[in-house]
């Protein structure tokens, strides 16, 4: 495989062409992660006090749907999010989030500590103090990503 790349002030937008034989996996792997890394920043746009805020998934605890209404969980503030609950899954899913339950999707790097509760659900501390709860069902999915070091979308 080559790779060309023709950087100058003429284009006006980058465009990327790939000539081959024949369709493979590995080129179908290539532009699914060409596309994946062009069309989401990872960004998410959220409500807070009728201004739009930009939020890093780094600065993000939880995620978790209330009242028909989607919200992060920061260490200093709520911030409602106009996305459906598996919308933003899908987006953060490649960054350290995985789902808690059936209304709350968790960023994983930043567990501090986690306890087991008397009804086998887990009760998550984040370092910034906030704690969600991971349900029965979620909990050897997150073991498993934690502990383990398995991830759920490896191959």
């Amino acid at each position: 495989m080559k790779v060309r790349i023709d950087v100058d002030a003429k284009h006006e937008e980058t465009v990327i062409t790939i000539q081959a034989k024949e369709w493979t996996n590995e080129l179908a792997e290539l532009v699914k992660t060409i596309q994946q890394s062009t069309t989401a920043t990872g960004r998410l746009i959220g409500i807070e006090n009728e201004r739009s805020v930009l939020l890093e998934p780094a600065e993000i605890d939880y995620v978790y749907a209330e009242n028909r209404r989607v919200i992060a969980a920061t260490a200093a503030s709520r911030i409602e999010l106009r996305m459906k609950l598996y919308e933003v899954e899908e987006l953060l899913a490649p960054k350290q989030f995985m789902r808690f339950s059936k209304s709350v999707i968790g960023n994983i790097a930043r567990i501090a500590r986690f306890e087991l509760m008397f009804n086998g659900n887990l009760c998550v501390h984040f370092k910034s103090g906030n704690k969600e709860y991971v349900s029965r069902s979620y909990v050897s999915a997150l073991k498993q990503r934690l502990i383990l070091g398995g991830d759920k979308n490896e191959r």
